[in-house]
């Protein structure tokens, strides 16, 4: 079966330093797969360079079987492969309504009939129609983080990039966010790559996960054998004992 993304030697370089160093690894429809590791390990940077975001020096990057080339991604591509930021402030516009911000996708791509669609991505992410004309500075980080989260699903997409998408918020919110991603996941039957420190976040929301260490790939195992300490990398074995939620 092919791979809903499949990634293949894929390297990125930002100047001399090499920020990706031939990295492998593909995931299947209706998967949940997390990127784990220390900062700096290159985990945002692999989302970002299928994003289109990060200059990509060698390697390929497949969707659905087709090899995305170049640096620039079509409208089709942004249609089924959507992403989710950490800092959901820095993501929406200051200036901008809620309503606006969920309705320049559909205008971009061309799809009318917006008023029930934006009424339904407030309604899937727990937001009633009362925010349609809130700025973010009048929301929470939790409500914003709901609203980047609907501007994303708007498109409806197979595959949701999320970049740390809770370490931004309070610890009492997260655990919404993030059963919330868990529900509009089997819903609609979309594809995660989540970037996550946190070890725990990343065996609740992920079946596999890939850890990495200077831009590597150190290994790729599932949550239940990370969970249940059975990792070949010596790594990874200190990055469970590090997580807070893993100490022994």
């Amino acid at each position: 079966m092919t791979p809903l993304l499949d990634i293949r030697d894929l390297n990125v370089y930002f100047d001399t330093y090499r920020a990706l160093d031939d990295v492998s690894l593909s995931v299947g429809k209706g998967e949940s797969f997390g990127l784990v590791g220390e900062s700096g390990s290159g985990k945002s940077t692999l989302l970002r360079a299928v994003a289109g975001l990060a200059p990509v020096a060698g390697g390929t990057i497949a969707v659905e079987g087709e090899e995305i080339k170049g640096s620039r991604r079509s409208r089709d591509f942004h249609r089924r492969v959507q992403m989710v930021f950490q800092d959901p402030y820095g993501s929406l516009h200051p200036r901008q309504t809620v309503d606006r911000q969920l309705l320049e996708p559909l205008a971009i791509h061309g799809i009318g009939d917006t008023e029930p669609r934006i009424r339904r991505a407030l309604d899937e992410v727990g937001l009633g129609p009362s925010f349609r004309f809130r700025f973010p500075h009048q929301m929470s980080g939790g409500q914003r983080q709901r609203v980047a989260i609907a501007r994303a699903l708007i498109l409806e997409p197979k595959i949701l990039l999320l970049d740390e998408p809770t370490s931004a918020l309070d610890a009492s919110v997260q655990a919404e966010v993030l059963n919330l991603l868990e529900q509009v996941r089997k819903e609609h039957g979309l594809t995660f790559i989540m970037v996550s420190h946190d070890l725990g976040v990343v065996t609740h929301l992920c079946e596999r996960l890939a850890v990495m260490q200077h831009g590597r790939v150190v290994e790729t195992l599932s949550s239940t054998d990370l969970a249940g300490g059975r990792m070949r990398a010596d790594y990874t074995r200190h990055l469970m004992t590090a997580s807070l939620g893993f100490a022994r």
